[in-house]
Order: C-alpha cells, then structure tokens, then sequence
C-alpha cells in the first residue's frame, strides 16, 4: 500500500461496529460481520438561504466501503457532500470515526481526515501538476515525505509523472481528473469524496476514472461517491443510495440494483 494511506486504529469493541447477521448455509448458523463505521450521517438537512434542499436524511459508510449517492440533476447529492466538508448550512448530525464534525470548521474537518474531488475538478490552472499535487498535501510534517509520497502516486498514474512540470490548466480533462483524486489522496484521508468524476468525460477516459476508483477501494480507501451514470457506479460500489428531491427514494446493497441500466431509466437526467 502506498505511504500515503495511513492506518487508523481497529477497536475491537463491539459496541463502536455495526454488525450485519447474514444466514450460512455451509454451517446452519449465522454469521457476524462487523464492519467498522467511517461515516455516519443522521437527519440531515441542507439549505442555500432559506431553501432546504436535503430534507433529513441518514447516510452510513463503513471502513474500506465504496458507497454512492445517485440521483438527477438538483437531488442534493452534491449539497450532501458540501455539508460534510463544511462548506453549506446544515442541521442534523455528521460523526466521522465517531466522532461529531458537524460545527468545526472546514480546515479542522480536512486534518480530522475529510477529503474531496470536487465537481468540476478545480485544479489550480496557473500551477504545476506537481505544485498541485503540494497544495494537496499541505497539511504532511515533512516536505521530503511529501516528494516521496508525490513520486509513489506517479508510479500509480505515469502520466501525471509525465507531466509533472506542466500547467493543469493544459492538461485533458481525464488528466485533470486524476490530478484532483491524488490531491485529494496526499491531505491522507479517511474518507474521499469524489463529485461527480466522470462529469463531462469521453466513454474511454470515464472507464479509466472508473477504474481507478475500483484500485483505490482494493487498497483500502473508503470513499463517497456522487455520480449521475449509475451503471459504471453501481459496477464499483457496495452500496447505493438514490436521491431525489432532496429525499433518499431507496437503497440497498449495489448488487440489488444489478447493472444499473434500471436506474438509468427510472433517474430523470442520469446517462450513461
């Protein structure tokens, strides 16, 4: 695993773990699996002024999950995400590993280990790929444990190597992407939120992003993601939550939704 990902502490408490009784066949009884909650989100509402655009709704993302909010145009998935990091008016509760983030700050909620990609990317067009890749990782003791780390994420994508001296404003759009998932990797998170990845991608450069998502969940990293094409996010996930007018309509393990290709025609707005 990369030097990037810390490892956060395991209780062994079975009061701090959700635990999910499945039947075994193999054995006649039942089985535990406790899974370690990173994320819990209760009754939570969001407003832009004196509209309310979440009406109070509950979002759980255990250690190691990929989990998706999927949903139109104008559902709040995006507002979701903007009240976890701190950036919109919210009510309800918000614990990251436990603990409540709701009213600290938006740069104490990033070192407590919230990280996003946000939609659209926003890399710093006038700076480097590798000045980028610094600002992401601003918050590393050490500049030398920086470079490495930088140079252990070029090993996984060569192109942003490649291109460490050129402007992000003149990378692809694809490229642009990856940049915004490593910048976002080096703050160390225990949580990434990715917005709406695939926004505005060709079909081949999506299915790369994708991919990458898949690599970043087989290392270990729990991640929240926002997407409108529900059958490439359905394909990575573990679970699914679909947003609509600001409420979550259903839910369930990724496997129940099959390909996707349902919810794409069922979610006004959502493609492939």
């Amino acid at each position: 695993m990369l030097s990037c990902h810390k490892t956060y502490p395991k209780t062994s408490h079975l009061g701090h773990n959700i635990v999910y009784a499945f039947p075994e066949l193999k054995s006649g009884k039942a089985f535990l699996l406790k899974a370690i909650l990173m994320l819990e989100i209760k009754a939570l509402k969001v407003f832009h002024g004196q509209i309310e655009a979440v009406h109070g709704i509950d979002i759980a993302v255990s250690q190691g999950q990929c989990v998706t909010l999927l949903g139109p145009n104008g559902a709040g998935k995006t507002s979701t995400l903007s009240a976890i990091t701190g950036t919109v008016r919210a009510t309800g509760t918000i614990q990251l590993d436990r603990e409540p983030i709701g009213a600290l700050a938006v740069e104490e909620r990033c070192k407590r280990g919230v990280a996003i990609s946000p939609e659209g990317r926003r890399v710093f067009a006038n700076l480097s790929v590798y000045d980028n890749l610094l600002m992401g990782g601003a918050l590393c003791p050490s500049r030398a444990q920086l470079d490495k780390e930088i140079e252990d994420w070029f090993v996984q994508f060569p192109v942003l190597g490649e291109r460490r001296n050129q402007l992000a404003g003149t990378l692809s759009g694809g490229e642009q992407q990856m940049l915004a998932i490593t910048r976002a990797l080096l703050s160390h998170p225990r949580i990434l939120l990715l917005d709406e990845p695939s926004l505005g991608l060709a079909p081949q450069i999506s299915a790369k992003i994708f991919d990458i998502i898949r690599n970043l969940k087989s290392l270990g990293t729990t991640i929240l993601l926002v997407e409108q094409n529900a059958a490439a996010a359905v394909r990575v996930s573990d679970y699914v939550y679909v947003l609509n007018n600001g409420m979550i309509s259903s839910q369930g393990k990724a496997d129940q939704f099959g390909d996707g290709n349902d919810l794409m025609n069922e979610l006004t707005g959502v493609h492939t």
